[in-house]
């Protein structure tokens, strides 16, 4: 049964109340390493099961009500008062958590990709988002740009009836995990982002006519031939690569 219970919601907070959800959400943080930070405790429903996992922890929280009462309920961890898409993330290995506004799941994630030393996150974001970013029925070009140096994973379902105040959708549990070795140098991040948004913003009908009019004019015709062999249904799509798939394009094509 629920026993957890919210708090302010014009920060776009819905507050996880179903123990079950917490109990997952800890267990997927518990494969993680490092210390841990938490974005948005808001009352505490999931800094109270963290503690107990023994890591430092710090927690983020724009609310300051929240902020206050969690720094008198635990001394034992470092609470924040502030804005995480501000705050500035630990210079050494840690792992990042949180039950994300709906809202702000982009502005989060874009923080996060860009940042370094976090090795794991276990996010509670919207389940389209989270189906989205898992490229679960095909992969975004959000994704897609950065799956050489990340790992996303989908970790199961959250009900609306999970949150106090209960949003319209359901969410999800996304889990991102750095790669210990990167699938693309680091120093051609910016020419990879580049031609993967060449691909999927490419004029042509499908993914061989795209690739095709990205590749060097010498190349064309065995673009065209290679991404025809991705097709398992029809004409794929820029959508239908992994990970390897895109690497591989762009050793090749770019």
């Amino acid at each position: 049964m629920p026993t957890h219970h919210g708090g302010r919601h014009e920060h776009g907070q819905n507050f996880l109340t179903d123990d079950v959800v917490i109990g997952r959400f800890v267990d997927l943080t518990r494969r993680t390493d490092g210390p841990i930070l938490e974005i948005g405790p808001g009352a505490g429903a999931l800094t109270d099961p963290l503690l107990r996992l023994g890591r430092p922890l710090t927690a983020v929280e724009i609310d300051g009500g929240h902020a206050r009462r969690l720094r008198e309920r635990h001394p034992e961890a470092t609470v924040v008062h502030g804005d995480f898409l501000r705050h500035r993330l630990p210079a050494e290995p840690h792992a990042v958590v949180g039950n994300l506004p709906f809202h702000l799941t982009t502005a989060v994630l874009r923080k996060l990709l860009h940042a370094p030393h976090w090795t794991g996150a276990v996010l509670v974001v919207q389940w389209e988002v989270a189906r989205r970013r898992a490229g679960v029925g095909g992969a975004t070009m959000m994704t897609a740009q950065w799956s050489p140096w990340y790992e996303f994973g989908l970790a199961g379902r959250v009900p609306a009836a999970a949150f106090t105040p209960r949003p319209s959708v359901d969410a999800g549990l996304l889990t991102i995990a750095r790669r210990s070795t990167p699938l693309v140098p680091v120093a051609r991040r910016r020419d990879y982002a580049a031609f993967v948004h060449a691909v999927f913003t490419g004029r042509g009908h499908g993914l061989p006519e795209v690739l095709a009019g990205v590749a060097p004019r010498h190349r064309r015709a065995e673009a065209r031939k290679w991404a025809a062999r991705r097709g398992h249904r029809g004409t794929p799509l820029p959508r239908d690569l992994g990970t390897p798939d895109w690497v591989e394009a762009f050793e090749r094509f770019a």
